[in-house]
């Protein structure tokens, strides 16, 4: 059977205007390579005063804040709780066991993606979030007599605790319901914002990429991915590449669009669209991809299923044709001297990241 590689968008599962937000995710049946690979990826939005109900997850995971900013409750295992203010262009490593809640007091939109290993989870290519609270909470499991000797409760805060709470996983809070203020220092080691944060490529005219790993953000070690942000500009082109140590990419379109290709076995182009805000798409392990952007620029946010990727560039300053020899260059091209010399001549400076050609 053919691979469906073609990007999709996410799809409501739960939620919506009267909520306080919606919870969107990315279904394995439209998108094969989610279960294959065994990768999840979902969406949270939030409006003003809404909240996500605490809740765990069944998989690791990195969060980005895509838009908005608010408030997040960051409870690792065996921890305090870490209350941290969020934004645009945050990303959070949620390790196993974590408990998390999300909290809009702002007029924007708060919207906040996940992709993480669902290698362990209950469903191949799906998250799987048990919530604490709500109509679809543990509470509402027990028994009353389980939670009253469980929790030391009497007779009538046990029943409150199962039965008040009617929303499922999102609700709307009135607004003069006060939340806890973040701590500053509560970020530190928990959160790094992708578009703040120093550069580890950039090319002139061409792009720059932010990579998350084990040295900025040490989380992401017990998450076992790592991520990045590239930027695009505009009709830039990214060079043709691939993970060399076996990881899968899975990349999500933050902003503008662009043409992508990828190649795979036997030279076949398994791939060829445009990608666009709001896209989700994977590429299989050692699969070549490449991007070239639209004239407004292209973002991507992706996360690589090992925490310190290594990728192998064909073309650039930096790429692997520069390593091999001459004369296997000639011969493995079936080309004279002189157009191979024309080839290793080309792109000396540019690593990478192509500006757009002299018009």
């Amino acid at each position: 059977m053919e691979l469906d590689l073609s990007p999709k968008l996410a799809k409501k599962v739960y939620g919506g205007d009267g909520d306080g937000g919606c919870y969107y995710a990315w279904c394995p049946t439209e998108l094969p390579m989610l279960r294959d690979g065994n990768i999840g990826a979902a969406k949270l939005a939030l409006q003003k005063n809404g909240f996500a109900l605490p809740r765990y997850s069944d998989s690791s995971k990195v969060a980005y804040v895509l838009q908005g900013a608010g408030v997040a409750g960051i409870i690792l295992p065996e921890s305090q709780e870490k209350v941290i203010a969020i934004k645009k262009g945050d990303a959070i490593a949620l390790p196993f066991g974590v408990i998390t809640w999300w909290y809009n007091k702002d007029d924007s939109e708060l919207e906040v993606l996940f992709m993480g290993d669902t290698s362990k989870g209950h469903k191949a290519g799906q998250f799987t979030d048990f919530f604490l609270t709500g109509a679809n909470g543990i509470f509402t499991g027990f028994t009353t007599d389980f939670v009253k000797r469980a929790w030391d409760v009497d007779d009538d805060t046990a029943k409150a605790l199962i039965g008040n709470q009617q929303g499922k996983g999102i609700v709307k809070l009135d607004a003069n319901v006060k939340m806890p203020e973040p701590k500053p220092d509560h970020r530190n080691g928990m959160a790094l914002n992708c578009e703040e944060a120093p550069l580890d490529t950039d090319i002139k005219n061409a792009g720059n990429v932010v990579l998350l790993n084990t040295k900025n953000l040490p989380l992401v070690g017990q998450v076992g991915l790592g991520a990045d942000l590239v930027r695009l500009e505009g009709n830039a082109m990214c060079s043709p590449g691939f993970s060399c140590d076996s990881a899968l990419q899975v990349t999500y379109i933050v902003k503008g669009s662009g043409r992508l290709q990828v190649v795979g076995v036997d030279g076949k182009r398994v791939l060829e669209t445009i990608v666009k805000p709001g896209n989700l798409l994977i590429v299989p392990r050692f699969f070549v991809v490449s991007k070239i952007a639209d004239p407004e620029g292209l973002s991507w946010f992706s996360i690589i299923t090992t925490p310190n990727p290594v990728f192998t560039h064909l073309a650039g300053s930096i790429g692997a044709w520069k390593a091999i020899s001459p004369e296997v260059l000639q011969a493995a091209f079936k080309v004279p001297a002189e157009t191979e010399k024309l080839f290793r001549s080309k792109r000396t400076n540019d690593a990478i990241f192509f500006p757009p050609p002299p018009q």
